[in-house]
């Protein structure tokens, strides 16, 4: 059995990276194993397929993306790391048992629980423009 250490350097480096295009190749070569051997010793030491732990976490990050942002799914799909949205919606479909509009209905938009720091509301209430006549006058030389 390949040492744990490597294995979770893979893990680990899934966890991490999960929005790149990552290969089965590069984990095995982070774990220094041959692919079809870490493939075996992967599943054997986490219960599911290397590509499958990849999917996992990326959609798990597409969930909270969905919870917690107004973007579009499309950008949210690219942006963990999956290149085609039938794919995407296929897979987020299976795993959560609805389409990823469907969702992110299921939630209150992210609109009304974002919390914005009161210094920024005080800042962005400010008056933009100012009227005071004392504004519009030269300063004595």
């Amino acid at each position: 059995m390949a040492s744990e250490r490597h294995l979770l350097r893979a893990r680990d480096l899934v966890d991490a990276r999960y929005a790149e295009p990552l290969e089965v190749a590069d984990l095995a070569r982070t774990a220094g194993l041959s692919p079809a051997h870490f493939s075996r010793e992967f599943r054997s030491a986490f219960g599911e397929s290397p590509h499958a732990y990849l999917l996992t976490r990326r959609l798990e990050r597409a969930a909270a993306l969905l919870r917690a942002t107004d973007r579009a799914v499309l950008e949210i799909c690219f942006a963990v790391g999956l290149r085609s949205v039938g794919s995407f919606t296929t897979s987020f479909t299976r795993a959560y048992g609805m389409t990823p509009t469907a969702y992110r209905a299921s939630f209150p938009p992210a609109s009304e629980y974002a919390l914005i720091p009161s210094c920024v509301l005080r800042a962005h209430g400010r008056p933009q423009h100012r009227t005071f006549r004392e504004d519009d006058r030269p300063t004595p030389a």
